[in-house]
Formats: structure tokens, sequence, C-alpha cells
């Protein structure tokens, strides 16, 4: 209905008809200005006219490889399937997430894909989307607070957790002997859904051990609240680990590993390390986890600085969103595989989850490199 209206408003102003049958819109990333009726017209007109509809994907940042993979994928089998797709990067910045959603929804967006900055910000824009018709597509970060989100697509997060704190245990196990051990832990950003179920699965795996004894965090810092890491910063992971490490590993007590549930944040921990005088490749070099199987850290995981990531093949993911779409569309359901794990606050979302894989230096050829995620030239 709102592409028939859409056609017939653009007769009115005097437009040809061939204006609603032949013309494809041309992505944007700048934030809607004022246009005039007829311009507004013009291009509303032209949007919906695109073949299969009009895509919108809205990214939270291009700082990190696994976004960009993440969204030129999506865009690469959309646009496959005929769909005119816009794709947008907010750059952790969430005031121009919401303008750049908006400017979607002004456009025409038949269907928004979101991989939320921070999923509690965007619930009033939703709400009015979903209330014109626009179909929701939560993408790897849960969006909250609103009953506009028709799916979500994404991995079994409380299983990463808990894969980061077992490749934890069993890169102390392999390399430091029996313990107890010391170790520091950190957590991802608070205002990404996701941080908490990787929390909350890590510490599935590592509260036992705690209590038992045989995992000690030195510096007392367990909780959350205490160990998250704002947008995921590198820098601020760096910053934090020189504070850990100048407040409670000055006295000669060693530090035998860290948990880490991201890539980025694990390079800026590497570097701290190095700072304060551990030297990888020694007895002495903490385990350290990640996630997101970066080709920086791959590297590492060679080099042995690194000791595990998380695969989450963003290939599967943006298949799985990409299908999504064409059942929102044709009125026909997507394949769903859990319905009771992820809690908006205002409804259970129905969703697909996908399996995440452990890669160390001993599969990492098979997992990344064999498997194409990564080729060979990536990882030099």
């Amino acid at each position: 209905m709102k592409k028939v209206f859409l056609c017939i408003l653009a007769l009115m102003l005097g437009f040809s008809m061939f204006a609603c049958a032949s013309s494809t819109p041309a992505a944007t990333t700048e934030t809607a200005t004022a246009e005039t009726a007829t311009e507004t017209a013009t291009e509303a007109a032209t949007e919906a006219a695109a073949v299969g509809g009009y895509i919108g994907i809205s990214m939270p940042t291009q700082s990190s490889e696994r976004w960009i993979k993440d969204g030129n994928t999506m865009k690469d089998l959309l646009e496959a399937k005929g769909y005119t797709v816009d794709l947008q990067y907010a750059e952790d910045d969430i005031p121009t997430q919401k303008a750049q959603i908006e400017n979607m929804i002004t456009k025409g967006a038949d269907v928004l894909i979101i991989a939320a900055v921070d999923g509690s910000t965007l619930s009033a824009t939703l709400d009015q989307a979903g209330q014109d018709g626009v179909k929701i597509i939560s993408y790897d970060r849960l969006l909250v607070d609103t009953d506009a989100v028709s799916y979500y697509a994404t991995f079994d997060n409380r299983g990463v957790g808990r894969l980061q704190a077992q490749s934890l245990v069993d890169g102390l196990m392999a390399l430091k002997g029996e313990g107890p051990y010391n170790v520091e832990l950190f957590a991802g950003s608070p205002d990404d859904t996701n941080s908490f179920y990787f929390y909350s699965g890590a510490m599935d795996v590592l509260q036992p051990l705690i209590d038992a004894g045989t995992i000690v965090v030195v510096s007392g810092q367990t909780a959350q609240a205490d160990i998250g890491t704002l947008r995921w910063d590198g820098a601020v992971a760096q910053a934090r680990m020189d504070s850990l490490l100048a407040a409670n590993y000055t006295d000669g007590k060693q530090l035998d590993g860290v948990l880490s549930p991201y890539d980025g944040l694990s390079r800026g921990i590497i570097s701290a390390l190095k700072s304060f005088g551990y030297e990888p490749g020694t007895d002495n070099w903490p385990v350290v986890t990640g996630q997101d199987a970066e080709a920086a850290s791959i590297k590492l995981i060679i080099s042995g600085e690194q000791y595990s990531t998380i695969l989450k093949d963003t290939r599967d993911l943006a298949a799985v969103a990409a299908g999504m779409v064409d059942a929102v569309l044709t009125g026909t359901e997507p394949e769903i595989n859990d319905t009771t794990t992820y809690d908006n606050n205002v409804k259970i979302v129905p969703s697909y989850l996908l399996i995440p894989y452990t890669v160390t230096i001993d599969n990492y050829q098979e997992l990344v490199i064999d498997s194409g995620y990564l080729t060979e030239d990536d990882i030099k």
C-alpha cells in the first residue's frame, strides 16, 4: 500500500508513471536536509520503486573489522536478490545513528537492519517506524524497549562467553601448570546488550573456579559494572590494564591470564603487558582471550601473543538477516530457533542463533583460512 500511495502522490504532483516504475535510488551517508515538497515526493516515489524494495542497513562503526565485513556482506547478498540497499555507519555516535535511521525511514525504507551503537536509544524512532509499517530486524545487538522489532539475528552470545572463559582455563592449565592462577577480567561496552550475555556466560565457567580459589582475581574487580569497557575501545582497555598492573603486580606477583571479550580489547591489553615488561614467548607471558577472529589478532595467535579468539562467521549471520528480509517482504515466516532467550523489556524477540567457535593456534588454519573467512594475505 505504501508504494501505491507514493506513486499516486507522484502523479498528483505532475510526474509521469514512468517515475514509479523505473528509477533506482542512490544510497546516501548524509543526514536528510530540508527539501521542497516536490523533491521529497519525487525521491520517495523513486525509492519505493526499487526492485524488491528499499532496505536500510545501519551499522555501529567502521573502526572494527567485523562490522565492515557484516555490512558489505549483507549489502552484496541483498543487492543480488534485487533490493536497493542503503548501508550506513554511525562511527559509534548515537545521534548520528538515530539521524541516519530517521533518514532511511523518510526515504521509504521497507525494512531496517540495525546493529545499534546503544540499543536503548532508538525505541521512540522505531516505535513510530513500526506503526508506519516498516519492518525492523535487530542485528547481533538487541534493540530494547520497543515492540517494533520483528526478529533478531545473532549468535549464541552466552555460549560465546562460555567459550571465551573455557579457552582461558584451557590455556592456563596447558601453559601455567597447576593453579591457583592470577587472572584479571574485562567485559564489553555497558550499552551493548551482548556484553551482559558474554559476561554471564564467562562467569558460568569462572565463578565456580573463583569460589574454589583456583582462579584469583587479584584486583578484586569481578562485577560487570567494574570491568566494562565503553564502546569496546582498545585504548580504554589498555589504560585499565596499565592501572591494574601498576596497582596489583609491582611486588613480583605474576599475572597468569586475562579474560578479554573482543580482539580490539585484547590488542590494547597486550600492548599494556609489553609496556609493563612481560615478554611474549616466555613462560611468564599471560594467556589472553578474544573474540571476532580479526586478522590482526589471528596474527597475534600465530605469534603466541594472543591465546584464543572466538569465530562468529559474519557471512552466515548476514545470510540469516537477508533471509529474514525476504520473509517479512513476502509474508512468510523466517527460520527461527530461539523464542525464549532475548527479552527486550517489551517482548521476547523471535531469534535465530548461530554457533560460535573457539580459534587457537591449533585450528586457525581450518576454521579461519580454509573456510575462506580470511585469506593468507590477510594475515601476512
